[in-house]
């Protein structure tokens, strides 16, 4: 019997017979046509449970299966990758845009890594956390690639995890412009991929090579 194929960008949940879906929205930033739509498609089709998730994204849960296309058509919005082996999102605080803490412009960083990574195959799931000050609000430090804003620039910690199996991130560098910090990104989702194995994360990889590998490979 040929296995049913899951709908497009649908995830089966715990009754297996719904779904939930989560629409992409770029380091959580929503406009009010957005929020219009999301509650236009959570009326019309009597979604049960829409819930903020902690990747500052909003999941839709408990559609039916023939739900699934007709949400997508009528919301017009991008895919926010939840289970593929790939960058699932990029999160950020409000850095210089609005918050009197702030030091580099979080919101800016997040949405250019946002565009250039997520989506990009890896050997298992990836989060970027980018958070405008030390306070860390973007949890930069259990999340795989993290920036923190500091006077001096960015830093960049790899390899920090939030799940059953927590482990801080490494320091990879310190003192980074903007375009340094992009570009070291770039350089550790290649390094991570063509050295991690199948479904391990980021962390794993830290614990097994160690940091100082991870800097003489790409710093």
């Amino acid at each position: 019997m040929a296995k049913k194929e899951t709908p497009k960008g649908a995830i089966l949940q715990r009754d297996k017979q719904t779904y939930a879906i989560v629409p992409r929205t770029p380091v959580g930033l929503v406009t009010p046509g957005v929020l219009e739509a999301l509650a236009r498609v959570g009326r019309k089709f009597e979604i049960p449970i829409m819930k903020i998730t902690s990747g500052q994204r909003i999941a839709l849960v408990g559609l039916e299966e023939e739900q699934v296309d007709q949400v997508w058509e009528d919301l017009k919005m991008d895919i926010g990758p939840a289970v593929g082996l790939c960058v699932h999102y990029v999160q950020a605080c409000p850095g210089t845009s609005v918050c009197k803490l702030g030091v580099r412009d979080s919101l800016g960083l997040g949405k250019e890594l946002e565009e250039m990574f997520v989506g990009r195959e890896l050997p298992a799931k990836l989060k970027v956390g980018v958070s405008g000050c030390p306070m860390c609000c973007a949890e930069s430090y259990v999340r795989d690639v993290g920036l923190i804003g500091k006077p001096k620039g960015w830093t960049m910690v790899v390899g920090g995890n939030a799940s059953g199996r927590p482990r801080i991130a490494d320091v990879l560098a310190e003192g980074l412009t903007r375009q340094d910090a992009v570009e070291l990104v770039g350089r550790f989702l290649d390094y991570y991929r063509d050295n991690a194995g199948k479904r391990s994360r980021s962390a794993r990889l830290l614990q097994k090579v160690g940091i100082d590998a991870v800097k003489k490979a790409i710093v």
